[in-house]
């Protein structure tokens, strides 16, 4: 493959990408807001669009499923280092001191869900099935294939 081959196979990988994000952010904010139906850019083949459609539709579930927990996580970050494995069972306790656990109980996440800290801090999204294992297949292969000609792309 020829050096503008792979420029040009990189500005098509990237426009895809763009229009593909696009149509998901949009169909997102519409369902969101209540907007008009979102028509897919014709740059997006049928199984792209379907894939963008699954994408949003679950960030969409995820956006309508907040689960507040009783912590201050950017309390938390500040102790907290690299350095905290996990394994050290004196720093664990002291931790779990300065910041205890919510009294929420447990609780079993198994729906599309947006993580929170006490503050409305998003903390994680849960975005069970969002691709499907095909979609994942594909995008391992096609990033496998991408990835000695992504070296060679310049700015």
């Amino acid at each position: 493959m020829s050096t503008s081959d792979i420029k040009i196979w990189c500005t098509w990988a990237l426009a895809v990408t763009y229009e593909a994000g696009e149509y998901t952010k949009q169909k997102f904010n519409a369902e969101k807001t209540g907007g008009e139906p979102v028509i897919p850019s014709p740059n997006l083949d049928t199984d792209l669009g379907m894939v963008c459609d699954r994408l949003a539709d679950i960030l969409i579930k995820t956006y309508k499923n907040p689960i507040k927990m009783q912590i201050d996580i950017a309390r938390y970050s500040k102790l907290i280092s690299q350095k905290n494995t996990g394994h050290n069972e004196e720093k664990e306790e002291k931790l779990l001191e300065r910041c205890p656990p919510g009294h929420e109980g447990t609780k079993l996440v198994d729906k599309p869900a947006t993580i929170l800290d006490a503050s409305g801090t998003i903390i994680a999204w849960y975005l069970p099935d969002a691709l499907t294992k095909t979609t994942q297949k594909k995008i391992r292969a096609v990033t496998d294939l991408l990835g000695p000609s992504l070296k060679k792309c310049k700015g």
